[in-house]
C-alpha cells in the first residue's frame, strides 16, 4: 500500500467536506508527522486515528532536514516542513494545499498532490459519486477552503460528462 504524507490543511479540507469516513478506503496509507499531529490535530481531530490516520516519527536526520528546509524556504510553517521532511524520509508523495509548501516539495523532488487529486481518486475508485464530490466541494467552500475553484469546476464538469455517458 502506497504511503502518503499529509499536512494538516488537507485533512481539515477532508473533514470540512465530510470525506473523512471515505478517504481511508482509498488504497493508500495516510500519515502525518508526530509533531504535527500533537501540535495541530490532536485537540480537535484526534478521532482521525480511529478511522485510519497513521502518525510517524521523524528520524534525527529528518529533524535536521526540517531545520534546513525552514532556512531554505521561509514561507511554509515548521509543521509544513516537518511533513515535507517525513515525505523525503519515507520517499513518498506529499499531500498539501499550501502553495509555498508545494513549491518547496517540488524543488526537493517530492511528488505533490492536493485536495482535488484526492477527490478525483475517490471518484476513480468509485468510492464516491460526482454528486457527493460536488457536495463536498460546496461544504469546503462554505468553510473557507482556498482551493483553485476553476480546477474544481473542471473536475466536476469532467465527471458530469462521465455520468452522462454512462446513463
Amino acid at each position: 500500500m502506497l504511503l502518503l504524507i499529509s499536512d494538516a490543511n488537507i485533512l481539515i479540507d477532508m473533514e470540512d467536506g465530510n470525506l473523512i469516513p471515505v478517504i481511508f478506503r482509498l488504497p493508500y496509507e495516510i500519515a502525518v508527522p508526530d509533531i504535527l499531529f500533537e501540535l495541530e490535530l490532536r485537540e480537535r481531530h484526534s478521532h482521525l486515528l480511529q478511522v485510519g490516520l497513521k502518525v510517524k516519527s521523524l528520524n534525527s536526520e529528518s529533524v535536521k532536514k526540517t531545520e534546513f528546509l525552514t532556512g531554505q524556504y521561509p514561507r511554509p510553517s515548521i509543521m509544513d516542513h516537518s511533513a515535507l521532511a517525513l515525505a523525503l524520509q519515507e520517499r513518498c508523495p506529499l499531500l498539501t494545499g499550501d502553495k509555498d509548501l508545494r513549491v518547496a516539495a517540488k524543488k526537493e523532488g517530492v511528488e505533490v498532490h492536493g485536495t482535488i487529486w484526492i477527490i478525483e481518486e475517490l471518484l476513480n475508485q468509485k468510492i464516491i459519486q460526482q454528486s457527493q464530490a460536488k457536495g463536498s466541494f460546496d461544504a469546503m467552500k462554505v468553510k473557507g477552503s482556498r482551493l483553485p475553484w476553476g480546477d474544481v469546476d473542471k473536475l466536476l464538469n469532467k465527471w458530469e460528462g462521465v455520468v452522462a455517458n454512462n446513463e
